[in-house]
């Protein structure tokens, strides 16, 4: 059992594990080991305290040295699910059951907004993990839209499965080569149902499927965490990081703006402290 799960290696991620690792507790940090996207992407910082006209790649290295520093290793692992179990949470990756007393959610913003009823639909015929879902779809017609090249390995396992994919890539240069695979290029406007998610909308055509996996890198922690409260389309909270469920925090992009790295590191330190505290009045 972790004193703490940190979801997500952008600024806010980092700086809580930072300041967990200060204070002596037990955390996992859940994510990407390239770090933030983001960062990765971006040319020049200019309003970073200390650091004059950085790019991103600059302060990507030096975020990675510093965990390396500090011995605090990244999991690296796709958060399909958040649950309250009665007293801890419980943090789910694939058919991985991560559990811990606290999660801080660092998660930033997702790129590819849902699609009409995709959050209404999620766990009645819409999926975000192939490995959890895939096999309920065996033999059955199944949509694939997926956002991201690095996400294809989950496809071509969704492929070996279904009787037929309807595939969805919504970059260029998808490969997925199985037999029973049909592209489709179109941009997804819909899902629709009664009480199963039963259609796919797009601009051109309605495609009646069995179910409908979306395949992110990222996703929306409302989506991740069930009764997680929401304002404007990002994690409502208070002055502590605190959401309104309990053990569950929130820092950096995905609680709203600005999107800016200085205000997520500061969030970032405030939800670890706030972690640390919280762990103080249960023991």
């Amino acid at each position: 059992m972790y004193d703490c799960i940190i979801i997500g290696t952008g600024a806010a991620g980092i700086s809580a594990a930072l300041t967990l690792k200060a204070r002596g507790k037990n955390f996992l940090l859940l994510g990407s080991p390239q770090l933030s996207a983001k960062i990765n992407a971006a040319e020049k910082i200019s309003n970073y305290p200390g650091l004059c006209a950085v790019s991103g790649e600059h302060l990507k290295e030096a975020f990675s040295s510093q965990l390396e520093a500090e011995g605090i290793e990244i999991t690296s692992a796709q958060v399909t699910g958040v649950y309250d179990m009665g007293g801890h949470i419980g943090v789910l990756c694939g058919q991985q059951v991560y559990e811990a007393k606290s999660v801080i959610l660092a998660t930033g913003v997702e790129a590819v907004k849902p699609v009409v009823g995709e959050l209404e639909f999620l766990g009645r015929g819409v999926s975000y993990c192939a490995t959890c879902d895939g096999m309920l779809y065996k033999g059955k017609k199944i949509a694939v839209v997926c956002t991201s090249k690095s996400m294809e390995e989950e496809a071509e396992y969704l492929a070996s499965l279904a009787a037929e994919v309807y595939f969805v890539p919504l970059y260029k240069d998808a490969e997925l080569k199985s037999g029973n695979v049909h592209y489709i290029k179109d941009m997804p406007q819909a899902i629709e149902g009664n009480m199963r998610a039963e259609r796919l909308v797009f601009r051109k055509t309605t495609l009646d499927v069995d179910g409908i996996f979306m395949l992110k890198s990222s996703m929306a922690p409302s989506a991740l965490v069930p009764g997680l409260r929401s304002e404007g389309g990002h994690v409502a909270v208070d002055r502590q990081m605190r959401t309104n469920i309990d053990g569950v925090f929130a820092a950096g992009d995905c609680t709203g703006r600005p999107y800016q790295y200085a205000k997520a590191v500061g969030e970032g330190n405030i939800a670890a402290h706030t972690v640390c505290d919280f762990l103080a009045e249960r023991k």
